[in-house]
């Protein structure tokens, strides 16, 4: 069976990732926990993703004697090994658009992910509003985002990115979890795909296993010193 090694809910966006995709897929797999306790060489976390992988980091998938680390590199390789589901969309076309988008949130929006780092059980909409006003780059990244979903879904029909949920959808939950926590503003079209994502059965586990967590991390916490 597959085992997939992740961190922390709360804050872990590219555990969420791949995690998702096993889980709303109806993929078998083992779960295993690394919690956040840092990420010097010395700590546990780190000693034990560097047990899995070369980069210390997670997610981390293992089969058997195979390791695959990287989100984007764990989509790929479980879309070869279960081609009956739809990870990515049937069509050539969609499926090329689905991978130029899922390589660009992998790769891109550093403003987003420096400014609203994933936390899934704060309320961060005071904090949003000034980042919203100080920081014309964000703006530019959310704006960004907006229109890549309105393409894709213009492209697809909707209601996801292409059409049903697949990686592309998986790859931009994190971002739906950003724009709502920090209450940043977004089209009418943009909140209601946030809202689709967030009703995902997969979603929705992940997120009320994250706020369950009550594991309060200060160095994952630019905005709060406490719960």
């Amino acid at each position: 069976m597959l085992e997939l090694a992740i961190g922390n809910l709360n804050y872990s966006s590219w555990s969420m990732r791949a995690w998702l995709l096993l889980q709303h897929f109806n993929i078998p797999f083992r779960e295993r926990y690394l919690r956040f306790d840092g990420f010097e060489p010395d700590s546990v976390f780190k000693q034990s993703a560097l047990a899995l992988s070369a980069t210390g980091k997670v997610p981390v998938l293992i089969d058997g004697d195979l390791v695959v680390w990287d989100s984007l590199a764990i989509a790929e390789y479980l879309a070869e090994q279960y081609p009956d589901r739809p990870l990515w969309p049937a069509e050539r076309s969609l499926r090329a658009q689905a991978r130029s988008v899922c390589a660009q949130m992998h790769s891109d929006f550093a403003a987003l992910r420096t400014a609203c780092p994933m936390n899934i059980e704060a309320d961060l909409r005071q904090t949003g509003a000034l980042i919203w006003r100080d920081h014309p780059e964000v703006r530019r990244d959310v704006a960004q985002i907006e229109s890549l979903w309105e393409i894709s879904r213009a492209l697809s029909g909707g209601p996801f990115l292409f059409r049903e949920f697949s990686i592309a959808d998986a790859f931009f939950a994190p971002v739906c979890m950003r724009i709502r926590g920090y209450g940043l503003p977004v089209s009418k079209q943009s909140d209601d795909y946030i809202n689709r994502v967030a009703t995902t059965p997969a979603v929705a586990q992940w997120v009320q296993r994250a706020r369950a967590e009550n594991d309060f991390l200060a160095f994952e916490e630019p905005y709060r010193l406490g719960r």
